[in-house]
């Protein structure tokens, strides 16, 4: 037995026999195949939400990379043309940030941050563009008197578009010559899918933060480059620009913060929460290995005849092995694959997959009473409709995880072929 192609052929006899005999080949591949959709589906489901939330605060709040500092507004404006030059930059968009009171005429008033841009922000920046959908109205901030807000703040003020409202400052008014009774129209009501913005954000112009003589809070440059990851090297390209302009004071006393560090908490507990879920349902694998282990130590002792008569015509113990070694990758490919297919169709089709199931609980519950269940209720999640991103590498990483596991359980499985003698399992045969 010098060649070794028997070896796969008595590895699917083995199969084909042990399926009709016993139903653990069956098990195995239907525990593999679960572990892979279910861990594929969670994980995809959990990527939407966090890159969402993710994609949500880069996109509205912190940017990509955040420079501030006291310098010149003229200088700060000639930087921002500057770096809007460089190749890895997308947008620049300056800005200052407020905490104010904002009143309705019939509401007690409510703390809120107010971002004051330029009446163009949307046309400089179509990741905000894109992230904040108007609900009614437009971002029109051509008006001195104008303002947007978000959607749940409106309602918690009871104002729709049209409506004016009362802008206070902490201190209790607005200073300067501005007239602290003067009333602000609603122009915009927008809605971004993060609660906290849709709260407590509102837009003014550059224009009224200076009406309102509260132009005191530094000058902001939210910058978004192509790359979210290529931060480091967009931070040292913005340096050079400032260098070459000569902003010797801007390099000590302006501070250029990447997303990793102004976000640094909130993000590394996604990351965690994320490591902990893949960890707890990686556990589905650990508990089919250690069955797949059980099953095939069970079919070596059942077939120590056939092992010791394979040794006989000349099969070493290596070969042998790999005849149960075999076994293992037939099912964990079989289960594995079947897991990934299905995973992904789920993960691609959530909406109607979750509607499937909804729909099957109601009518189970409608035997008894009427049904209205939804896993997802809109009125408990801030979410119009689930989110579901597979990821390439984690989806690869999650199929080597099912195939491994019935791989390796089948190969220290097989370990005990290497210490039956054939001349003492045959003696008596």
């Amino acid at each position: 037995m010098k060649k070794a192609g028997w070896i796969p052929f008595i590895a699917l006899r083995y199969i084909s026999k042990g399926r009709k005999t016993s139903p653990a080949p069956v098990f195995a591949v239907l525990g593999i195949a679960t572990g892979v959709l279910a861990l594929i589906v969670i994980i995809a489901v959990m990527n939407g939400f966090q890159l969402s939330f993710i994609e949500s605060i880069l996109e509205i709040s912190s940017a990509h990379i955040r420079l501030e500092g006291n310098i010149e507004e003229d200088q700060f404006y000639n930087l921002a043309e500057r770096l809007r030059a460089i190749p890895e930059v997308n947008s620049v968009l300056p800005f200052r940030e407020y905490n104010l009171l904002i009143r309705g005429r019939s509401s007690n008033p409510r703390g809120v941050l107010v971002r004051a841009v330029n009446p163009d922000a949307l046309l400089r920046d179509a990741g905000l563009a894109e992230k904040l959908e108007m609900e009614s109205g437009n971002f029109d901030l051509n008006d001195p008197y104008s303002i947007v807000l978000g959607a749940e703040l409106a309602r918690h003020l009871f104002v729709s578009l049209g409506d004016e409202l009362h802008l206070l400052s902490i201190a209790g008014g607005i200073g300067g010559d501005a007239d602290p009774d003067a009333m602000y129209t609603i122009t915009g009501i927008f809605r971004s899918g993060f609660y906290e913005f849709d709260l407590g954000w509102a837009y003014v112009s550059m224009e009224t933060a200076e009406f309102l003589s509260i132009n005191t809070m530094p000058l902001v440059l939210g910058i978004k480059i192509n790359n979210r990851w290529q931060d480091n090297r967009a931070m040292t390209l913005i340096k050079n620009v400032m260098t070459e302009m000569n902003i010797s004071e801007g390099l000590n006393d302006m501070r250029l913060s990447s997303w990793r560090d102004y976000n640094r908490a909130f993000f590394g507990a996604l990351r965690t929460e994320k490591l902990m879920m893949f960890i707890l349902v990686g556990l589905i694998f650990i508990v089919v290995g250690v069955n797949i282990f059980q099953a095939q130590r069970r079919i070596v002792l059942e077939r120590r005849e056939e092992i010791g008569l394979l040794r006989a015509l000349g099969g070493s113990s290596t070969a042998v092995r790999l005849v149960f070694v075999w076994d293992g990758l037939l099912l964990g490919l079989a289960g594995a694959g079947l897991g990934l297919c299905l995973g992904l169709a789920i993960a691609f089709n959530i909406q109607d997959f979750f509607t499937l199931l909804e729909n099957i609980v109601n009518s189970i519950i409608s035997l008894v009473s009427p049904g209205d269940f939804s896993i997802f209720s809109p009125q408990i999640f801030y979410i119009k409709e689930i989110p579901s991103r597979p990821i390439f590498h984690e989806v690869l990483i999650i199929f080597l995880f099912g195939f491994l596991s019935a791989l390796l359980a089948s190969w220290f499985a097989s370990g005990k072929v290497l210490n039956l003698q054939p001349a003492e399992v045959l003696r008596y045969e």
